[in-house]
């Protein structure tokens, strides 16, 4: 897009959105490039007459067309303005340069390289020689760059690890899930840079459309092997990576993905606790569009089970509960268990003649682990459980609290 300067009410056809903004000569010869939050806000105000700075005053007389490039955010904005200024160096923004406001950004050159920023200055004291010994990459330089904001953002898009590998403890962003465990020895080196530097790499180069649509293809090769883990947190990230408009370098907050508003969601979720062969109870949480409803929870002590069997003890449950026509069926039925648990699930749903959806979750023996079983040929089920692994996991987590509680308390009264 371009306007003449001289047709000045033609500023309202510059948008308001964020993105990088080009001043041409009457030879349209390239002077200057700049990024804007708001296009129309930011272009215009060169032209309202006011006193401007001299070297700004001269440019203006000699801006004949403007061009402009929208963005998703300010942050790419940026980014694609550093790209084209390292490309085109226009008069105006190399005459403005110096070593305070620009910094470039740089992945290090280490088993699990690291993102930092170098200001202009620093740079320069480089040899060629160092810079290729200590960066596998370098952005920029970017004008005004707000480096730790910028950092802040891009660690949390593209989990960008800041810790130490093998470390005998977890780092605090491993436990806030923005940390693919260097810490812990989780992640090999190879796809550290498979999953976190290139797709960074790739972005700081401009090519978001690309890195979304590699992602994209990422996200559906980890749901048809059944790794839905991995799945979810590729379908984050681009949901991250396309709601970066929401971000802004002040404010750093990111949209949770939740459940749908328009309808209401219900899950059920089941758990057996155990002390050994004896103390069996069970529990039942509901959740509706993310929500815990705590009113409607349900404890259950098993009666009908000899000996230590989750499963057996599992259908009880289900079994009791299907009995009850008062109590509104769910969705979505989630167990805490493996396939013996999802498989005995079903069999108590077949007898009651019901057809619902069955999810189970696999902890391992850690509980670290949140493996995801349920019925492979059933993509919409799959595409359900990636959009809302979360809230999955979350009711999981109470059903389990819940039923150890209530066998907590039964233990209690016996000692009474």
């Amino acid at each position: 897009m371009q306007i003449s300067r001289l047709k000045k009410e033609t500023f309202k056809t510059i948008p308001t959105k964020p993105g990088i903004y080009f001043f041409y000569t009457k030879k349209q010869t390239l002077i200057y490039i700049g990024k804007a939050t708001n296009l129309r806000s930011r272009v215009k105000s060169y032209f309202q007459g006011s006193k401007t700075p001299r070297p700004i005053e001269e440019m203006i007389d000699e801006v004949a067309t403007i061009k402009w490039e929208e963005t998703d955010s300010v942050l790419e904005a940026i980014i694609i303005e550093g790209i084209n200024i390292k490309k085109h160096q226009p008069k105006y923004n190399v005459l403005g340069k110096d070593d305070k406001s620009w910094n470039y950004l740089v992945i290090t050159k280490e088993e699990f390289p690291r993102l930092k920023t170098f200001r202009l200055h620093d740079m320069k004291q480089l040899t060629e020689a160092a810079r290729k010994k200590s960066f596998l990459k370098l952005f920029g330089p970017f004008p005004n760059l707000r480096a730790k904001e910028t950092m802040k953002i891009l660690q949390r898009i593209f989990n960008v690890s800041t810790c130490k590998p093998n470390q005998n403890r977890p780092c605090i962003y491993y436990q806030m899930n923005q940390c693919l465990g260097v810490c812990t020895g989780e992640i090999s080196a190879k796809d550290y840079k498979r999953k976190v530097i290139n797709p960074l790499s790739l972005f700081l180069s401009g090519k978001k459309k690309k890195l979304i649509a590699d992602l994209e293809k990422d996200m559906r090769l980890a749901s048809n092997h059944n790794n839905y883990e991995e799945a979810a947190r590729l379908r984050d990230q681009i949901a991250n990576l396309k709601r970066i408009h929401d971000v802004t370098l002040i404010d750093d907050s990111f949209l949770k993905t939740l459940l749908p508003s328009d309808k209401k969601i219900r899950i059920e979720g089941y758990d057996i606790s155990n002390l050994g062969a004896s103390g069996l109870v069970g529990s039942l949480v509901v959740f509706e569009n993310g929500m815990a409803q705590k009113h409607e929870y349900k404890k259950f002590r098993i009666r009908g089970v000899k000996g230590q069997s989750d499963v057996d003890s599992l259908a009880e449950v289900l079994e009791r509960r299907l009995k009850h026509d008062d109590w509104p069926l769910p969705d979505y039925f989630l167990v805490d268990g493996g396939k013996p648990q999802v498989n005995r699930a079903k069999r108590v749903l077949t007898a009651f003649n019901l057809k619902l959806p069955i999810i189970g979750i696999a902890k391992g023996p850690t509980r670290k682990k949140n493996d995801f079983i349920l019925n492979p040929d059933n993509k919409k089920l799959q595409s359900f459980v990636i959009e809302n692994e979360n809230t999955l996991i979350q009711t999981r987590d109470e059903a389990h609290r819940f039923a150890i509680n209530y066998q907590r308390q039964t233990r209690r009264i016996k000692r009474i």
